[in-house]
């Protein structure tokens, strides 16, 4: 006989510093990851600094208008050459603890009472390359020289959940412009977050005005867990996903007929969350920082031509998604206080059991 609840997997998974150890190697660091908008290194000179996996990643616009990675490590004792976050280089990269300069290319030019440096030294001596690729405006980053390029990471999941990338493409995300981002502290094992983005069976419990927007939401079956292709349709007297119900501006530029008045919740593994509305996007960046702690960063990302409007204010599509945020992570934080407890067993009802999905790729990537 078979049951209809499923197993979770085992609060360890969730808590145990180890395990978080382990999933660093293996998934984040073997990942294509995005890490920031591409505007952010625009001129030559700026630099962002990021985590990917255990690893701090430096990301620099060159002066030939290249942008690089580089592991943040000076190849001489391997001081972090960078603390700030964000910023611009003069003209080079140096280390502030023995003064060897590398360029905006990552070669090592110089460094002190080494003036006779053969070449063949410089060059076994720059700074340690890591994999870029730009996609949607971000930049994505891979420590893996092993790894296939990013398409190939996301597009077997944009199949399986538009039915195919140039559903995405009709939305033109790369063209769009930075109207708002927040950055929210979850108290929140990282999978949580992606567990609880892909099932629904919590939304009428928790999420009273995204149900007023989103009426299938409230049957526990969301847009993730629908079928292929298929998104959620607004409520009647809803024309914009905002808390009025109002759509900021005009639909999308690319997007068609059939694009109207449809939600779109799109996962991209492993740290990538897409909502996809007629007249916006948002997207979320996940950042594990700790077995309980994750970093969300969510940009709600406009038509450039819209924002320069008159009157623009994304202020409503802000609040609704930002008041559905706050309400899920503290869902989140509730269930990483649980999952500490020797008794915790979790179950999957069948609305929920689309989360095995995220398991099998879960256990595949952890080997």
């Amino acid at each position: 006989m078979t049951t209809s609840l499923v197993p979770t997997l085992p609060g360890r998974f969730y808590t145990d510093p180890k395990v978080f150890e382990a999933e660093q190697r293996a998934i984040f660091e073997r990942s294509w990851m995005c890490v920031g908008r591409a505007e952010e290194v625009a001129s030559p000179g700026r630099f962002l600094r990021t985590e990917v996996g255990g690893e701090s990643v430096l990301v620099v616009a060159g002066r030939d208008g290249e942008v690089r990675a580089f592991r943040n490590l000076c190849r001489h004792r391997g001081a972090w050459l960078c603390t700030e976050e964000s910023g611009a280089f003069a003209r080079a990269i140096r280390c502030g603890y023995h003064s060897w300069t590398y360029g905006l290319d990552g070669r090592l030019l110089a460094a002190p009472n080494m003036r006779e440096m053969p070449d063949l030294v410089k060059a076994e001596h720059g700074l340690h390359p890591v994999r870029l690729q730009r996609w949607l405006g971000y930049l994505w980053l891979n420590l893996s020289s092993a790894a296939r390029p990013l398409n190939q990471q996301v597009e077997p999941q944009l199949r399986a959940r538009l039915g195919g990338p140039e559903v995405l493409e009709r939305y033109g995300v790369e063209r769009l412009g930075l109207a708002r981002r927040i950055t929210y502290e979850v108290e929140s094992n990282w999978k949580s977050v992606i567990e609880n983005f892909m099932e629904c069976y919590h939304c009428a419990t928790i999420h009273p005005e995204l149900t007023a927007a989103l009426p299938q939401f409230a049957s526990g079956y969301g847009t993730v867990s629908g079928g292929v292709g298929t998104g959620a349709r607004f409520a009647e007297h809803v024309e914009g996903f905002s808390r009025s119900g109002a759509a900021a501006r005009p639909r999308l530029p690319g997007l068609l007929p059939e694009d109207d008045r449809i939600f779109h919740g799109v996962i991209l593994r492993p740290n990538v969350f897409l909502i996809l509305v007629p007249d916006h996007v948002a997207l979320f960046r996940l950042v594990p920082v700790a077995p309980d702690h994750t970093r969300v960063l969510v940009d709600w990302l406009f038509d450039p031509d819209a924002m320069a409007a008159d009157g623009f204010d994304p202020a409503g599509a802000v609040e609704l998604l930002d008041i559905t945020n706050r309400q899920d992570f503290e869902a989140c934080r509730r269930c990483q206080l649980g999952m500490r407890s020797s008794a915790y067993a979790g179950v999957l009802v069948p609305a929920e059991h689309v989360i095995t999905d995220f398991y099998d790729y879960y256990r595949a990537a952890m080997r």
